[in-house]
């Protein structure tokens, strides 16, 4: 019998664990905020801006929210993310994305204060990560990858020594979830496939572990995995239903796989909800940091 890792039940126990930081952070002085600054009115960015509000709602995590107009210039956009920084209800924040065409996202991701990087995304906090391959981070962490893993440790899986093949190598995650998981406390060796790579079916079928996040629907398929694999999947497409005559979301990883694996993440319901918990404890941790 697979294992199905239920990302909704555990992002759920988070919350609960960090309502409960938050009432002590409220006795000490200490309110946290958590900003968002979106720009335009795109469906997917609107949903999870409201989510993330809602989660915070249920935390105890006071809401900021800031809103730009599809045609903010770059200068509309960088005043907004400067008043965010010097906003002292404001603990931490995050720039949706994607930007609007045209506008240079890691130039305004680099404006953000590290010290409020709630998604974990700027070069200082990313060189961070880098350069501590064990003990304590005091830094944010990535989102999704900080999700990823508290997903799998809340199931007792154990990565010490296994393979992990992580297809796409997007910043989100493709790119960083392999600084935390080559950490020594988690010790697992990592291998990131992306179009570049030669043979990607043979690496699949050897991983112990594949996280999936090319954004390509149904691409991880029973025959590309071996027995016991563990799937985490990632990726979200937009595919028409024509039964239904409605889109739906799909994962990268085809139902059909979960039979044959250890352990599987839903799509929806899996990581979704564990990038989001991993925001609100960023911001926790900082306000506690705050506070010592």
């Amino acid at each position: 019998m697979s294992t199905k890792l239920d990302g909704k039940q555990v992002a759920a126990d988070i919350k609960a664990n960090l309502a409960q930081r938050v009432i002590e952070l409220k006795r000490a002085g200490i309110e946290p905020g958590l900003g968002t600054l979106l720009v335009g009115e795109d469906p997917g960015s609107l949903k999870y801006v409201a989510g993330k509000h809602a989660d915070c709602a249920e935390v105890g995590i006071r809401s900021i929210k800031k809103e730009l107009p599809a045609d903010a210039s770059f200068d509309d956009i960088a005043n907004a993310v400067r008043e965010l920084n010097e906003d002292p209800a404001c603990t931490g924040f995050i720039v949706q994305l994607p930007l609007p065409k045209g506008i240079d996202e890691n130039a305004i991701i680099n404006l953000i204060d590290p010290a409020k990087d709630a998604d974990g995304m700027h070069p200082r906090n990313l060189g961070e990560l880098v350069l501590h391959v064990r003990g304590d981070i005091t830094t944010p962490l990535p989102c999704t990858p900080r999700g990823v893993i508290a997903l799998l440790d809340a199931y007792n899986i154990d990565l010490n020594g296994k393979e992990v093949c992580v297809l796409g190598r997007g910043i989100t995650i493709g790119r960083t979830i392999g600084l935390l998981l080559t950490r020594s406390e988690v010790n697992a060796t990592v291998t990131l496939c992306h179009t570049g790579t030669r043979d990607v079916v043979d690496h699949m079928r050897r991983a112990d572990v594949i996280v999936a996040a090319m954004g390509s629907a149904g691409f991880v398929t029973p025959d590309k995995i071996k027995d016991g694999a563990i799937l985490v999947d990632v990726g979200v497409s937009r595919v028409f239903d024509e039964e239904a005559g409605r889109y739906r979301i799909k994962g990268d990883v085809d139902k059909a796989c979960y039979e044959k694996a250890s352990a599987y993440t839903p799509n929806p319901g899996g990581v979704g909800p564990m990038t989001r918990a991993g925001l609100l404890a960023n911001v926790v941790d900082m306000a506690e940091r705050q506070m010592k």
